[in-house]
């Protein structure tokens, strides 16, 4: 295989590593990164994209391993584990039904330049907003004290991670945060949430491609696989980094970048230079 392209699998697998965790839409860098680096969208891509993403998951579960393993080992005697399994589930909830019922539209309607945009930006300001909210203490300092409805509460904002531009783990980051969230507490939250919404999204995306994929896997191998790894490795290091970051540190650096970048994607969209659409 081409040795460039095992290059742009790496980059690809970078920028999904490091945004997919954080609160600026991996989707929206992913699309802008695919076009400069001049790689096709067509299903192929699209089967990349999921091996990629499958790389960032398992980067929450090694981070996590222990906690995982403990709680999955011990529901049937400890409440704290059978309370942290039922709040990942009722968090997980909307967006696979909203997800199912609206994945169609969503890509026919919103995926566009200006929606793209606008929810980068309109994101940013919810981010400041309630990073300026320093009057309201957080009431829940850790996991363990969520409860169902804060679980629930969380996983509704998660479905306007649907938005492209909005991002999954701004959107249930901040909103925890809104809802009396620690700023740690949130950012876990949102990580454990991460585990069966991204498994789901890959799974219902293989499934699309899985026609392509049997075709193609042997093809394409060295492209997956480096894709894969950087992007495990690229997540691993992101997500530690940012549970270090936001115990003395705010947000409000990514809401500029934010800015930033959805001012990128309008001019990449008026002038033509990218294509923002599915």
């Amino acid at each position: 295989m081409d040795a460039l392209l095992l290059i742009k699998a790496a980059v690809m697998g970078i920028v999904e590593g490091l945004t997919e965790f954080l609160p600026v839409s991996s989707t929206g860098h992913l699309i802008l990164t695919s076009s400069l680096l001049g790689l096709a969208n067509d299903e192929i891509m699209k089967t990349f994209e999921v091996v990629i993403q499958s790389g960032a998951i398992l980067a929450i579960l090694i981070v996590y391993w222990q906690l995982i393993v403990e709680s999955l080992g011990t529901l049937g005697s400890s409440a704290k584990s059978r309370r942290l399994v039922t709040n990942i589930l009722v968090g997980f909830a909307p967006a696979a039904v909203i997800g199912f019922l609206a994945i169609g539209f969503i890509k026919k309607h919103l995926f566009n330049g200006p929606v793209v945009a606008s929810a980068f930006i309109v994101g940013a300001l919810v981010i400041l907003w309630v990073e300026r909210r320093t009057h309201r203490p957080a009431r829940i300092h850790h996991i363990d004290e969520l409860t169902t409805l804060d679980a629930l509460k969380v996983g509704l904002v998660q479905c306007f991670g649907m938005i492209p531009g909005t991002s999954r783990s701004g959107a249930t980051i901040i909103g925890g945060m809104l809802f009396g969230l620690s700023r740690k507490v949130a950012t876990e939250f949102s990580f454990f949430l991460a585990i069966p919404t991204l498994v789901g999204a890959s799974v219902l995306s293989a499934w699309k491609v899985r026609h392509e994929l049997a075709a193609h896997w042997h093809e394409y191998l060295p492209m997956f696989t480096v894709g894969f790894v950087v992007s495990f490795l690229s997540a691993w290091i992101c997500v530690r980094w940012l549970l270090r970051y936001i115990a003395t540190h705010t947000f409000v650096p990514f809401a500029w970048y934010r800015i930033a970048f959805g001012l990128v994607v309008l001019a990449t969209w008026l002038t033509g230079a990218i294509r923002w659409a599915e």
